[in-house]
């Protein structure tokens, strides 16, 4: 699903987030806290960014401990020619894109999906939950 909004990510040296930013990822690093924020909120406070990103979520509920999942969708967007960043959550992957090729990178994702779904009704090996 891709989502309204255009995205970017940030770095705070000093690991203070500034009021009134509602982050929607806060990743601490050795070199400070990376966060993901919607462009307005970056630029309303004057918080430095390089590209807006598009953020997409992937609709399937998927486990911590899958294996593959992301590889298929990280190599599926570079055949397109198309940069991610991925973060896993508890209930869902979201892949981050370039603004300018949301769309591109949904019709990707969901070509992928469907030729998963073709394969898991025609095999037991390939059978889903969902």
């Amino acid at each position: 699903m891709l989502r309204p909004g255009e995205y970017v990510f940030c770095t705070l040296p000093d690991r203070v987030i500034p009021a009134g930013v509602a982050p929607l990822l806060v990743f601490q690093e050795e070199e400070g806290t990376t966060l993901v924020v919607q462009r307005s909120d970056a630029r309303r406070i004057g918080m430095g960014y390089s590209t807006s990103w598009a953020w997409i979520s992937l609709e399937v509920h998927s486990s911590l401990e899958a294996v593959g999942l992301l590889a298929a969708v990280s190599a599926a967007l570079a055949g397109g020619g198309i940069s991610c960043n991925v973060v896993s959550a508890f209930h869902h992957d979201h892949v981050f894109v370039p603004l300018n090729r949301g769309e591109e990178a949904q019709v990707i994702l969901r070509e992928i999906s469907d030729r998963a779904r073709s394969l898991s009704r025609r095999s037991p090996l390939f059978r889903t939950t969902a």
